[in-house]
C-alpha cells in the first residue's frame, strides 16, 4: 500500500484504518495492509506524532 506524503493526511488514514478496521493493533493493521510498522511510526514521529497503543490511535 503506498502511504500519503502528507502527514496529516497521513495520521487521519491510518487513525480511521485502526477505529473501524478489524484490527486488534497497529502491528495487525501493518500485517495486513502491507506497511512497514517502523517506518510509519517513523514517518509519524518526524511530524510530531506518536503512537498511543492504549488507544490504538496516532496523537
Amino acid at each position: 500500500m503506498e502511504l500519503p506524503k502528507d502527514p496529516n493526511i497521513l495520521v487521519s488514514m491510518i487513525n480511521m484504518k485502526l477505529r473501524d478496521g478489524n484490527y486488534d493493533s497497529l502491528s495487525d493493521m501493518c500485517l495486513s495492509l502491507g506497511i512497514d510498522e517502523s517506518e510509519l511510526k517513523s514517518r509519524l514521529m518526524e511530524s510530531g506524532f506518536s503512537y498511543m497503543p492504549e488507544i490504538r490511535q496516532f496523537r
